[in-house]
C-alpha cells in the first residue's frame, strides 16, 4: 500500500514534509525526509534535532524509535530574518 506523507512527528513535533522516503532494510526502518525551516521555526527545530533519538510517527506506518544517522542543512544560520533552509534528515529505527 503506497501512502502519500505530507508529515511526521518526532516526540509529538509535527513537522511538514517536502519529500519522504521509506524502506526496511535487515528488519529495521529507514526512514528519508526533506522539509523547510523558516526563521520562525528554526530554534525549535534544531532543540529537537540535538536529541538524535525520537519517537516517530507518520500516519499510515507504524510508531517507532528512531535515531538520526544523517542530517543536513542548505542554510547554517536562519537566524536572519525571512530566510528558509533546506533541511535533509535520515532516521534509522532503534530497536528495544
Amino acid at each position: 500500500m503506497l501512502y502519500l506523507v505530507k508529515e511526521i512527528v518526532l516526540d509529538g513535533y509535527p513537522i511538514v514534509l517536502s519529500k519522504f522516503e521509506s524502506f526496511i532494510e535487515d528488519g529495521f526502518r529507514f526512514v528519508s525526509v526533506e522539509f523547510p525551516v523558516t526563521t520562525e521555526i528554526y530554534h525549535d527545530v534544531t532543540t529537537l534535532l540535538y536529541k538524535g533519538e525520537f519517537q516517530v510517527r507518520i500516519s499510515g506506518y507504524p510508531d517507532f524509535l528512531g535515531r538520526i544517522v544523517e542530517y543536513s542543512t542548505s542554510v547554517t544560520n536562519l537566524y536572519e530574518s525571512g530566510q528558509v533552509g533546506q533541511f535533509k534528515l535520515a532516521l534509522m529505527e532503534v530497536k528495544n
